[in-house]
């Protein structure tokens, strides 16, 4: 018996050295996670969410206790004040680390940390500046945002004094309100900001009256009355720089009315969002695409017996509609033939949880007039007809969510695109989300690209449904960096996507609708394709090479998380770093 424990203990002994040997080994060959960088990013994350959760009204926190809902940017001056010491605190810390002894993931986070905390401070230095040229429109904010500080601690302040004090800022406000109709120096940019501006005091307004109200007597006694006026007063006033803004850009037939940012702006996000593409270049790198999607759209209108006639083909598809009430059922099909593709091809790794818990839900009537199209994430939302549309609508829906074109879609938001993407995020390196739209949008794009690749697409009616997709992607990056550096309109826009891409008018207006007032950043359509085809410059990279396997290729791109997709070449290539990297991979130049 004592033999026997003695082998064993020299048995479980040789499986220890062996597993730590060959941990070893991967650790000093691959790709290996740090703690320097993570750790204080991790702190710094807990700072941030604690100074917002402070700083930020009540009525205005996010569901969830972190942070606030969207409100453009807007802070009061303390609270903006003592993020950007938050920043430069963090910027400092950063400086006294030794980036050259840094492991290779480490110094990729050290980059990506010290970038995201210079663009902070310049954003909200930025955002400074502007608060200037509109605090004239806005000259009771300091007083409600200093009863607003006494709130936070409970102090007791003079009620009726505070009550003559709205009443009196409710007239200000009218006021101000007339002699904005008439007044000609507002700027365009401008009224964005004021309008998020007096939100935000509204929001401050809001925190003081529900904290007090039927808790303080006197409060109660003197405050509710003024306080639903100058609530309103306030709603009214933001609507009124909206107003403004509508005649100051007089809207051209489509109605919409955008903010585009101009040239030098998209320069200098494209450089943050590390795309070393001039906005020119990228629209030329788009015709080309197109030009593609043109060959093949013909090769596949020939074999449909259309000849050169790529629209009437796609008509034929369009029609292929299901009947009202299947479009689920046709959805659940193809989810689960692109499953059943990704294993039989052993692509990536699918956790069995994943599959289980994604969700399906039905988009509004109202959701549809900017998102024709499903959406995804967690869950696929479809975009249908319901009993509320007209006949024309209800057709569009239906010819423009056909089960050919669902095809190229319902794997981009479900598995292995967004659905899989963010569970995957919310299990690895969860310090490091960057939330680049050129990696979250890029990844469910590259699936369309790669399954195109490995003849996903049965027949020629398939291959038209994806290539509306691709077509619908290069138009993307056409009119939205026209419309951003002032050459096209919405309506131009629109238009675009009816002749070029054969739209559904009524999805086009949506699409331009989304793009332009959905509250996307000026390049996040243009991220789809342009991220996609860096995700497939890597893949020709590694896995054509034989460097790697697709598997491991996607499943290392799952574990690194969400960020640069240049900073995941730069981990899997270990590519040499320096703490002042700058964007400089052509990804273009390895595809065509």
């Amino acid at each position: 018996m004592a033999k026997n424990k003695q082998v064993r203990k020299l048995f479980c002994v040789a499986i220890f050295l062996l597993a730590t040997t060959v941990s070893f080994a991967q650790a000093k060959d691959d790709y290996v996670p740090c703690n320097e960088i993570p750790n204080i990013m991790q702190l710094y994350n807990a700072d941030y969410n604690a100074l917002e959760r402070f700083y930020t009204p009540t009525g205005n926190e996010s569901p969830f206790g972190y942070g606030r809902r969207d409100n453009n940017g807007a802070a009061s001056p303390e609270k903006r004040e003592r993020i950007e010491k938050l920043y430069k605190e963090y910027l400092q810390k950063l400086s006294q680390i030794d980036f050259d002894k840094l492991p290779q993931e480490c110094k990729v986070d050290y980059i990506l940390f010290k970038r995201d905390l210079n663009a902070s401070l310049q954003l909200s230095q930025k955002k400074a500046a502007a608060y200037e040229k509109i605090k004239q429109w806005i000259p009771f904010a300091d007083k409600i945002y200093a009863i607003e500080k006494l709130r936070r601690r409970g102090t007791s302040f003079d009620a009726e004094k505070v009550a003559k004090e709205w009443f009196d800022i409710g007239n200000e406000i009218k006021s101000l309100e007339a002699k904005l109709k008439d007044d000609k120096t507002v700027a365009f940019e401008n009224t964005y900001d004021a309008a998020s501006n007096i939100r935000e005091v509204k929001a401050a307004t809001e925190s003081i009256y529900s904290f007090y109200n039927g808790y303080d007597p006197l409060f109660t006694w003197w405050i509710p009355k003024p306080y639903k006026v100058l609530d309103s007063l306030l709603g009214d006033y933001a609507n009124a720089f909206k107003k403004k803004r509508e005649s100051i850009a007089m809207p051209d037939k489509s109605g919409i009315v955008g903010q585009p940012v101009g040239r030098d702006e998209l320069v200098r996000q494209l450089e943050y969002e590390m795309i070393p593409y001039t906005p020119e270049e990228l629209i030329d790198i788009a015709n080309k695409e197109f030009a593609w999607c043109d060959a093949e759209m013909l090769k596949a209108s020939r074999e449909m017996g259309f000849g050169d006639d790529w629209k009437a083909a796609e008509e034929k598809v369009k029609n292929t509609y299901v009947p009202a009430g299947k479009q689920p059922e046709m959805i659940l099909g193809l989810l689960n033939e692109s499953v059943d593709f990704l294993k039989k091809n052993d692509l990536i790794t699918i956790p069995p949880l994943a599959e289980e818990t994604w969700g399906m839900y039905m988009m509004s009537p109202e959701r549809q007039l900017v998102n024709p199209f499903f959406l995804g994430g967690e869950s696929i939302i479809i975009s249908y007809p319901t009993n509320t549309m007209d006949e024309d609508a209800k057709l569009m829906s239906m010819r423009g969510n056909n089960p050919h074109f669902s095809r190229a879609t319902v794997h981009h938001e479900l598995i292995a695109g967004h659905n899989l993407e963010g569970f995957m995020n919310e299990r690895y390196r969860t310090y490091r989300n960057f939330n680049t739209p050129f990696w979250v949008e890029g990844w469910s794009l590259y699936w369309e690209l790669l399954l195109w690749d490995l003849k996903f697409p049965k027949s020629p009616e398939d291959r038209i449904g994806m290539l509306y997709w691709h077509m619908h992607r290069c138009a993307r990056i056409i009119f939205s960096l026209n419309y951003h550096m002032g050459k096209w309109t919405p309506q131009q826009c629109i238009d675009f996507l009816v002749e070029r891409v054969n739209h559904e008018r009524a999805n086009a207006e949506g699409e331009v609708r989304r793009s332009f007032e959905g509250g996307y950043p000026p390049l996040y359509q243009l991220a789809y394709l342009t991220g996609g085809r860096q995700f497939y410059a890597l893949k020709k990279e590694l896995v054509d090479s034989k460097k790697m396997t697709y598997k491991q290729y996607h499943d290392a791109i799952m574990h690194l998380n969400c960020m640069p997709i240049e900073m995941i070449r730069a981990i899997l290539t270990k590519q040499p770093l320096t703490k002042d990297f700058s964007t400089s991979w052509k990804f273009y130049k390895e595809i065509n």
